[in-house]
């Protein structure tokens, strides 16, 4: 690694993250020039402002200020400060209530200019001027009618925008609570006699029939519901806690929940290339970063190593097995043109030999953000997720796991 690739003590490996990093060291420097990190009202509007959305980082050196500002504005809110826009709203309402009390609560009353004020009437104007001026006001008033009209139309559209939203994503939530509610239910849980079914499978580049095992009873009723369910993905104390589907293309369930119905947050759903019996060695699932926080919204809070720490183990159950796994890896990466000759995660579903795997295993070391100590060797089986990275283009956060059970 490059000494000219260390940025505020973190060393980044690819020129685009050492880039990012050099990119929130200039924010982070302005911040400083104009904020006293000693004063508690400055740090604490600065907080605000970070929540706020005013300030994004794109690396660890960012986070690492995150971090910073965080513990800080703690500091100080227990020491009694506060945002100086409450101070100043209480100042403000002080010296409104003082100014009442000096005049007696009195109400101001406007002064009478009198004829001889100085205005001007339609009536100072010849006949045809007055037409002109006439015709210019109800041209005026007819456009600020026009204005209203439009921006009370933007408003409907808007609030129903909104209304729309929120209704999906509740409508959403109340059916993956459904769905959950439906694990280890009987309710159509009519035998799957996989004995009897057998699968033509592509295993290490050669064609192979294969007889299925049995589903788990805890999925035969969702799998009776709908049979493109490959499994159950859930993170404890997150909001991840989802089936897991799988079609013949990556595009289907982008724009499509579990009942099939469109939906814009789509469902969480693993790689065409994927096998879940025989299992693939690396199994690649994929959502959407939705804002609210839905499907794989908060995947990217593993960007802070706390987090992690806080949840380092993934339950996947594919519909054949229960799998249980810790988090090994956690990278930002693009997706790649084709001729671009580099580590392309997306495309690890196996490795061909002990050396492969290695060589597949440094590339995510190097590339994630901070070090797990967990490793993985030639046989391990890993977990893949994936969701989109905002802070470039085409850009991907990815987390990877080994199992541990």
């Amino acid at each position: 690694m490059a000494e000219g690739h260390t940025v505020e003590g973190r060393q980044f490996r690819t020129k685009a993250d050492y880039e990012a990093a050099l990119r929130d060291k200039k924010k982070i420097d302005a911040i400083r020039a104009k904020v006293d990190l000693n004063n508690p009202q400055d740090v604490l509007a600065l907080y605000e402002q970070m929540q706020g959305g005013t300030y994004r980082f794109e690396s660890m050196v960012g986070n690492d200020f995150d971090d910073r500002i965080y513990e800080l504005a703690e500091k100080y809110k227990k020491s009694g400060a506060n945002p100086p826009g409450k101070q100043a709203k209480a100042k403000g309402k002080a010296l409104k209530s003082k100014k009442n009390r000096a005049d007696g609560g009195r109400i101001p009353e406007k002064k009478s200019s009198g004829k001889n004020s100085g205005r001007i009437s339609l009536e100072d104007f010849d006949k045809d001027m007055q037409k002109e001026i006439a015709a210019q006001l109800k041209a005026r008033d007819r456009r600020r009618k026009w204005l209203v009209a439009l921006c009370s139309i933007g408003a409907v559209l808007g609030f129903g925008y909104f209304i729309t939203y929120y209704y999906v994503a509740e409508r959403t939530e109340a059916s993956y609570e459904e769905l959950a509610s439906l694990k280890n239910s009987e309710i159509l849980a009519e035998p799957v006699n996989n004995s009897e079914e057998k699968k033509v499978i592509v295993v290490r580049g050669q064609e192979e029939e294969i007889v299925l095992p049995d589903i788990l009873d805890e999925y035969k009723t969702l799998y009776n519901k709908n049979k493109k369910l490959i499994g159950w993905l859930k993170i404890d104390d997150t909001i991840i806690d989802y089936p897991v589907m799988q079609t013949s293309n990556n595009e289907y369930y982008l724009t499509h929940n579990f009942n099939q119905e469109k939906d814009n947050n789509g469902s969480i759903f693993m790689d065409k290339d994927c096998v879940a019996y025989p299992r693939s060695q690396n199994l690649i699932l994929y959502g959407h970063h939705m804002k609210s926080g839905k499907m794989f919204g908060d995947l990217e809070k593993y960007a802070k190593e706390s987090y992690y720490q806080k949840h380092s183990i993934i339950r996947f159950d594919t519909i054949y097995e229960k799998g249980v796994y810790q988090v090994m890896y956690v990278f930002r990466a693009r997706v790649l043109k084709e001729n671009e000759i580099a580590f392309k995660y997306y495309q690890f579903i196996e490795a061909n030999s002990g050396e492969e795997f290695n060589s597949y295993m440094n590339e995510m070391a190097e590339m994630s953000l901070y070090d797990t100590g967990v490793t993985a060797e030639y046989g391990d089986e890993l977990l893949t997720l994936s969701t989109c990275d905002h802070s470039q283009t085409d850009g991907r956060f990815v987390v990877v796991a080994k199992r541990i059970q």
